[in-house]
């Protein structure tokens, strides 16, 4: 059939067309086929239109239809075969667009794939050597890509590196790298895949190697590269880590010296502060350690900080005290100081604290020592040596040791042995033995306890106390007089029925239900009771009932309530109550333990009387010393005037105006003059003790220069001195000047006890006066070489008109020790009096250096 013939040939022409060897010439082929048709359709006068117009006439019917001769064919065709060589020619046509078009592309695609080759084996090339270069034994990358966390590992390191072959190992970076690497890394790996934060490290290894790690970003993938350091690299790398751990342990040392209390500093060559921590800067007054160091803030004063240049010099580390003033406070600092060529670096610690501290320390031992010197039980203390350290009096006491040899710090072994020579330890048969179990309390944790019984026939009760710190301490306790007094208790208890039943005063004890259960035969006849109401467990109220009979005004109503009654406070109470046959009885309630009560009644109508009859006395001898007061002081006053008359009228015939007296005369006038001085003295020492006694006497405080006031006394009894060839040996030392004081009255202090003293001095001695500062205290001495005070004169010395001759050269009336007393303590001061045989007599009179009046100073 012609049509199967044309589609047959149509896919031969597809088969040959698909054949790319036969793309070329059929294109030509085709090419030149189209020219002929064309041309041939030109010349027989149809176009390509008429037949494509005249094929839907054609397609009505195949037979029948009329058949177009084509002359250049040399054939007639009919329409269904124009129909087919249209349709050929228009898929001829579309499959030649194609294969122009297929052509065209597929050069270009040949084109491209050439330059894909060419640039494929350039990238192979760059590959191969990339890959040779990254699987050096030097080195080793870990590439991360943004898309995955699977890190992609290539290279090598040398095995000595200590770092593992496999993947997971080396990634592992805690199995093969230190702690502070593992960290340091890891923190650097994190910021370089989050932020791109390129870094340059240096790690070290598990066995010490120092392996370089730098870590890029390149695009979306992050790079990390290990490389093994050689030669001058491994070198720098060590000294940069070195440098590194370098300042880390310069940072910490810094923030350890920021954190301690005491100042700290460091200077440069040229001396300036360039670092101070905390401390310093609270020192300096300043908040900030950083403005403090800028500032330059000294802490020691300029003249200090020459002397430490100038010593530096010489020293380069110093170690002295050195002042310094803290927030207005004078402070003492322990300074240490080290320099060298690039600075110098110093600490000061305070000492004032831990002077303080020490001195608290001395003065808790010193207390401590002073309260176990005053403790009945001897108590002894050893060190982990055995050497004795402390003990106190009564220890001392207890043994009858000499004092010196306990000081020299004898053992505890050589105690023992020594007690034991001078039999005071118990006898034991076997004594080695017996003093290792008392040495075992230095190896004990419990205090031991034992009771010995010594040859004298003591008991003592020792108890061994070890130490934390080592060493024992020996508690020794006289138990003799505890047995005895536990013998002797008992004895007393069995004593007291009998002492009750004997004694004059009445005697009765009720328990806390008011009941009586003990009473005394006394207190049945002082109550007039029958022996059947004083037995044990009669009623407070059965017995009270029949003592108000005999009057008392209601008292044993109140003895009941406060027995019987249910108060939560129990007080005690006493008084005295007459009855109404005239018997005066004192009464006494005293609350006894366990809610118990005891009544107590004595018979004092006797006492009474005498009692009435002394006070009547003592008011008789109050009015007697009143008017004697009173005739003292009015006798006083009326032999001033004359006496002042005396005196005035025998200067007055001393004088040549009123003519020449004989010798005898002028004797005479001599003893009046010098008799009536005295009394005068007398008389003005007793007014004075009399405005004293008023309290109307008031001082003139003024400045007391102390030479002027000693010269003034002592010129008064200069010629008493001279009598007796005795000698004034005054003291006075550098720092005693001027005092507040009144000067009449410290003349006249100072002249009677220079008085006294000339008094009792023997002839060509020597009476000396020290005055001295103590505290704030003046402190006036006279001392003089006399017999001494015996100890029964001391007890009356300053009382008023007591003189005693006791050697002296003449008795006076016994006042002027209290006079000397009644001013000094006026003053606010005090008086001693140092004396005994051989060794003379001292006053000391103290002045304080406040100025104040004390009026009941004569009391």
């Amino acid at each position: 059939m012609p049509e199967v013939g044309s589609i047959t040939r149509i896919r031969k022409l597809s088969a040959v067309i698909a054949d790319a060897k036969t793309v070329a010439p059929l294109a030509s082929v085709l090419a030149s086929l189209g020219r002929i048709v064309r041309t041939n359709l030109l010349k027989a006068g149809i176009s390509s239109l008429a037949v494509f117009a005249a094929a839907p006439a054609f397609a009505q019917g195949v037979e029948g239809s009329p058949r177009i001769t084509l002359p250049f064919l040399g054939t007639s065709v009919g329409a269904f075969e124009v129909i087919q060589f249209s349709m050929f020619l228009g898929a001829m046509g579309a499959a030649l667009l194609s294969a122009g078009w297929l052509i065209r592309d597929r050069s270009r695609i040949a084109a491209e794939n050439d330059a894909l080759r060419e640039k494929f084996g350039e990238m192979s090339l760059v590959a191969k050597r990339n890959d040779a270069l990254l699987n050096f034994t030097d080195q080793r990358v870990i590439v991360w890509d943004s898309h995955s966390a699977r890190a992609d590992v290539v290279g090598q390191l040398p095995r000595e590196c200590g770092v593992p072959e496999d993947r997971s190992g080396f990634l592992a970076f805690g199995l093969w790298l230190r702690p502070q690497s593992v960290a340091e890394l890891e923190h650097a790996i994190e910021n370089l895949r989050q932020t791109a934060q390129a870094f340059d490290l240096t790690v070290e290894t598990g066995n010490g190697t120092l392996i370089g790690v730098q870590g890029r970003t390149s695009g979306a993938l992050a790079i990390v590269r290990f490389c093994s350091l050689q030669g001058v690299q491994a070198k720098c790398a060590a000294l940069e880590l070195q440098n590194r751990e370098y300042l880390k342990k310069l940072d910490l040392l810094r923030h350890l010296l920021e954190k301690l209390d005491q100042p700290v500093w460091a200077r440069d060559a040229q001396g300036r502060i360039e670092w101070v921590n905390s401390a310093y800067a609270h020192a300096v007054d300043m908040t900030d350690a950083g403005v403090a160091a800028a500032e330059g803030r000294e802490l020691f004063s300029a003249q200090t900080r020459q002397r430490l240049e100038r010593d530096r010099l010489a020293e380069p580390d110093l170690h002295e005290q050195l002042p310094a003033v803290v927030r207005g406070d004078r402070r003492i600092f322990d300074v240490t100081d080290v320099s060298s060529d690039v600075g110098s670096v110093g600490i000061g610690i305070d000492l004032s604290e831990a002077e303080r501290i020490r001195d608290e320390l001395q003065r808790t031992l010193k207390s401590h020592s002073e309260t176990l010197d005053q403790l009945s039980t001897a108590v002894a203390i050893f060190d982990p040596d055995m050497k004795l350290q402390f003990f106190n009096q009564a220890f001392v006491k207890l043994w009858s040791l000499d004092v010196a040899w306990l000081e020299t710090q004898p053992s505890n072994t050589l105690l023992f042995d020594r007690l034991r020579s001078e039999g005071k330890l118990p006898e034991q048969p076997e004594w080695r033995k017996w003093k290792d179990s008392m040495l075992s309390a230095y190896r004990a944790v419990e205090p031991q306890e034992h009771m010995w019984h010594l040859p004298d026939t003591r008991i003592m009760r020792v108890v061994a106390n070890p130490h934390p710190q080592g060493g024992v301490t020996w508690f020794f306790e006289n138990m003799t007089e505890k047995f005895e007094l536990e013998s002797r208790y008992n004895t007393l208890i069995r004593m007291q029925g009998e002492t009750l039943d004997h004694l004059e005063e009445a005697v009765a004890v009720f328990g806390s239900d008011g009941r009586l259960r003990l009473s005394n035969p006394s207190f049945a006849d002082i109550w007039s009771l029958p022996t059947s109401m004083v037995g044990e467990g009669t009623h407070i109220s059965t017995i009270a009932k029949l003592c108000s009979q005999r009057g008392g005004n209601g008292l044993w109503n109140e003895f009941v309530s406060k027995v019987a009654g249910f108060n939560d406070k129990r007080d005690g109470s006493s008084g005295q109550v007459e009855l109404d046959d005239g018997v005066v009885l004192s009464y006494a309630l005293v609350p006894l333990p366990k809610g118990q009560t005891m009544l107590t009644f004595i018979d004092v109508t006797d006492t009474m009387r005498v009692q009435k009859a002394l006070q009547e006395k003592n008011e008789a001898l109050e009015l007697a010393d009143q008017i004697k007061n009173d005739f003292v002081q009015h006798v006083s006053y009326e032999l001033r005037s004359p006496l002042t008359n005396i005196i005035g009228f025998t200067e007055l015939l001393q004088t040549p105006a009123f003519g020449s007296l004989n010798e005898r005369q002028l004797e005479y006038l001599d003893h009046i003059s010098t008799s009536s001085q005295v009394l005068l003295t007398i008389v003005n020492d007793i007014l004075d003790l009399a405005t004293v006694d008023a309290g109307i006497m008031e001082l003139e405080y003024s400045d007391v220069s102390v030479p002027e006031v000693i010269s003034a006394a002592a010129a008064r009894v200069s010629e008493r001195m001279r009598d007796h060839n005795i000698a004034l040996d005054v003291d006075i030392e550098s720092d005693v000047g001027v005092f507040k004081a009144d000067a009449n009255r410290v003349r006249q202090i100072l002249f009677n006890l220079l008085s006294n003293a000339a008094n009792y001095a023997p002839e060509g001695s020597t009476v000396s006066l020290q005055v001295m500062r103590e505290g704030n205290d003046t402190v006036f001495a006279v001392h003089d070489d006399g017999p001494g005070m015996p100890e029964d004169v001391l007890d009356t010395v300053f009382k008023r008109f007591q003189s005693y001759a006791n050697g002296g050269r003449r008795r006076g009336a016994g006042l002027g020790l209290a006079i000397v007393k009644s001013f000094v303590e006026l003053h606010g001061g005090s008086v001693e009096i140092e004396t005994g045989e051989g060794r003379g007599t001292t006053v000391i009179c103290r002045f304080p250096s406040e100025a104040r009046s004390f009026r009941a100073a004569a009391e």
